[in-house]
């Protein structure tokens, strides 16, 4: 049976002292002493300085960014996870381990309102939209929409595509399949 997005995140958090000598808590200690401040310029200090995976340099610097509770920031991710939106955080963390996993080339380049998700070019985006809802935008140009897969509409222009999710749970096979395809055409 598939691991839920939650237990993902957390086999990761439980394997990465494994991998890499020191925990998560080690890892952003490290960071936060360096006063690195942007999410790119850590996953590429921490991999080519500590040899560490995509998908764990993620983890480390979106931890790191993370602000305390109640503390403000200036990290564009928690800032759209904040307020009436923090429920949706899960869902935006499952799907940034999931797709960091797909290449060491996958970029989460957070903006103001949503993260775009780069290969060579954009292939997908993450936007939460509603309190109660995330959108997930695909790049599929010329595979039909069909049942969840909806048309992109007025939703964003940058992609053809979209995946309206409320749960973290909704992050399946399925979902990570579409934003794969768009990963190889990217």
């Amino acid at each position: 049976m598939a691991k839920s997005p939650e237990e993902m995140v957390e086999t990761m958090v439980r394997n990465l002292e494994e991998k890499t000598g020191r925990s998560l808590d080690g890892w952003v200690a490290e960071v936060r002493s360096r006063s690195l401040a942007r999410h790119g310029e850590i996953v590429r200090w921490l991999k080519s300085e500590h040899g560490m995976g995509h998908g764990y340099a993620n983890l480390v610097a979106s931890t790191a960014l993370a602000p305390a509770a109640g503390a403000g920031g200036d990290d564009p991710v928690a800032a759209q996870y904040a307020g009436a939106k923090a429920s949706l955080r899960p869902i935006y963390d499952a799907l940034s381990a999931a797709v960091a996993s797909f290449g060491p080339d996958v970029e989460l380049a957070p903006k103001k309102t949503y993260v775009s998700l780069r290969r060579s070019k954009q292939f997908g985006l993450l936007q939460p939209s509603t309190a109660a809802r995330v959108d997930v935008g695909i790049q599929l140009p010329g595979v039909a929409p069909a049942g969840r897969l909806e048309a992109s509409g007025s939703f964003n222009q940058m992609v053809s595509h979209r995946v309206r999710l409320g749960a973290a749970a909704e992050v399946d096979d399925e979902l990570l399949g579409w934003l794969h395809q768009a990963y190889e055409r990217a």
